[in-house]
């Protein structure tokens, strides 16, 4: 998180409800809204996080000694309207948002993960074949077309997810394959790459 910062990076993590820290400035006002939607915001402020230091004994074992971090990081600890209530803590260096925001944020955060998910369990695409926003968003792009496609086939033929995705490809292999076979005229030697 330090070297996010350094880096101007910004971030939002969930961080365990033990989480030493020292406070240096409430972030809460009077007439602050505290309802984050789903949850009610307790607590927003400047702290200082401890880490641990990895030291390496004469053994060769490793111990954590407690270190503070000078860097202030932005705490929001939040609970669930629940009766049996849930704290969720999150750690950000973006003094900007508002707490809705950040609580917000994170909760979007899991919709992203499912949907890459769906994309690598789904159809398949276990890793990114480019690493530049261009072509990420041209992967992105096509999976989900291919997801509609699968979804339009799967509702059309009245069958199962499984079963569309299964057939569609078969389907779409064999119109590929019958696309070459015509543009070769039947030879395959006369095929044009």
């Amino acid at each position: 998180m330090n070297s996010f910062t350094n880096d101007a990076v910004t971030f939002i993590v969930r961080a365990k409800e033990n989480r030493k820290h020292v406070e240096l400035q409430s972030l809460l006002n009077k007439n602050q809204d505290l309802d984050l939607g789903e949850l009610t915001l307790i607590k927003d402020s400047k702290v200082n996080l401890y880490t641990g230091k990895a030291i390496h004994n004469k053994k060769g074992n490793i111990h954590y000694r407690e270190e503070l971090v000078e860097t202030p990081f932005r705490l929001i600890v939040a609970k669930t309207k629940t009766e049996q209530p849930k704290y969720f803590w999150f750690i950000t260096n973006d003094f900007d948002l508002s707490a809705k925001q950040v609580a917000q944020a994170y909760r979007r955060r899991w919709d992203i993960e499912v949907f890459f998910r769906f994309i690598k369990q789904e159809l398949n695409a276990s890793h990114l074949v480019s690493l530049n926003k261009n072509g990420i968003e041209v992967m992105l792009y096509m999976t989900l077309i291919v997801a509609m496609l699968i979804l339009i086939y799967k509702k059309a033929n009245k069958i199962g997810y499984k079963t569309a995705k299964r057939r569609f490809k078969m389907e779409l292999r064999n119109l590929a394959i019958a696309m070459i076979v015509v543009d070769c005229k039947g030879n395959l030697n006369h095929f044009e790459t």
